[in-house]
């Protein structure tokens, strides 16, 4: 692309303007959100794969850092907040300081000490092939301004629990209290938009959820923890808008709002940015229960759902109950039910005023 300095100062105006995103914005015309589960999950990815509309060129994502990674706390608009950054206080010039990770002066990129570089937060050797320097390795919705030396440190080192600042734990990178919703969020974004090259199980350390055997608890609970915050909007709303000069014309679905992986994946239910919309009686959280053996040759089956149920009914057809279990005990989000004599019955779970309804067969 052409570089005009001009057109960098409207760039930097619109991220002044950026707003989250919410059903009503254009992008997201038409979308059915009335759906969980798989079916949300593709339909999603589609959105994000056909929205990608502008592919950077590695430069051009660079530059797109030194506008969408500014500190949102300077008002000069000449430093960038750095991913995984803990220190309060800039890096002083021509020093070495191992413990000043925060920020950098946006021209001051290299690969030098005190210095910033592009930081793959989903490292390009653990995609499957090596995601690259252009294409998924040079989308700027998972590269983030980092210290040159923090960036080295982490390499390519999966994603693990902790907490406090950034660091290695147990021979996993923790990336830190304030940004690992922002981790989990990223890593949610590169599975929808190329799927099996960036799998989030190769990526983090974690159990796989009983939905999704490629997704992992932990960034459902990263995501659940760390609410969005002002950055992440500002990035997303100027990489969604075509119009910006560095822009890709997609955006991240999970910073628009953290509550869509919880209705794709479960686990403990994130921030609903989209109450009015998502309160609708017609969202089912529980699409992806699974319950088993069904038929059932022993009156008992188990069940198997990602988010927290309060109370389990069993119905016959006329709609009675026939068994009440209030605040049932799960063991790794497994419940096991026994039902009852031969015949069809109906499974109510329910949870947070939602619901969802199976029917059983007792053979």
């Amino acid at each position: 692309m052409k570089k005009i300095y001009t057109l960098l100062l409207v760039s930097y105006c619109c991220l002044i303007l950026a707003q989250p995103g919410s059903p009503a914005l254009p992008y997201y015309s038409g979308f059915n959100f009335n759906q969980s589960g798989n079916s949300l999950k593709n339909d999603l990815s589609a959105k994000v794969i056909a929205m990608h509309t502008v592919f950077l060129s590695y430069q051009d994502a660079e530059n797109a850092i030194k506008l969408i990674d500014r500190d949102p706390s300077d008002p000069s608009g000449l430093n960038l907040l750095l991913v995984y950054g803990f220190s309060e206080n800039m890096c002083p010039d021509n020093t070495t300081d191992f413990q000043d990770h925060r920020r950098r002066n946006r021209f001051d990129d290299g690969t030098g000490f005190c210095q910033w570089n592009r930081e793959h937060t989903y490292p390009k050797s653990l995609g499957n092939p090596d995601l690259g320097t252009d294409g998924p390795g040079a989308d700027v919705h998972h590269l983030r301004a980092s210290d040159v030396n923090r960036n080295a440190f982490r390499g390519n080192t999966k994603f693990g629990p902790g907490s406090g600042v950034s660091g290695y734990i147990n021979s996993f990178w923790y990336p830190g209290d304030e940004w690992k919703g922002d981790i989990a969020r990223m890593m949610m974004y590169m599975y929808l938009r190329y799927g099996d090259q960036c799998l989030p199980k190769n990526v983090g350390a974690g159990n796989v959820v009983s939905t999704d055997n490629n997704m992992i608890d932990l960034f459902l609970q990263w995501n659940a923890e760390d609410p969005v915050s002002e950055i992440e909007d500002r990035r997303n709303t100027y990489l969604g808008n075509t119009t910006n000069f560095y822009a890709q014309g997609n955006r991240n679905p999970f910073i628009d709002n953290p509550y869509l992986a919880t209705l794709i994946w479960g686990g403990e239910p994130a921030e609903n940015r989209w109450s009015a919309l998502l309160s609708n009686p017609n969202f089912d959280i529980y699409s992806s229960v699974t319950i088993y053996p069904n038929p059932t040759q022993n009156n008992q089956v188990t069940i198997i759902a990602t988010t927290p149920v309060d109370v389990i009914q069993v119905l016959n057809l006329n709609g009675q109950v026939i068994q009440e279990i209030n605040h049932p005990t799960s063991v790794n989000s497994t419940y096991t039910l026994n039902i009852g004599t031969k015949g069809f019955y109906l499974v109510k779970l329910n949870s947070n005023s939602q619901s969802t309804t199976r029917k059983v067969i007792v053979n």
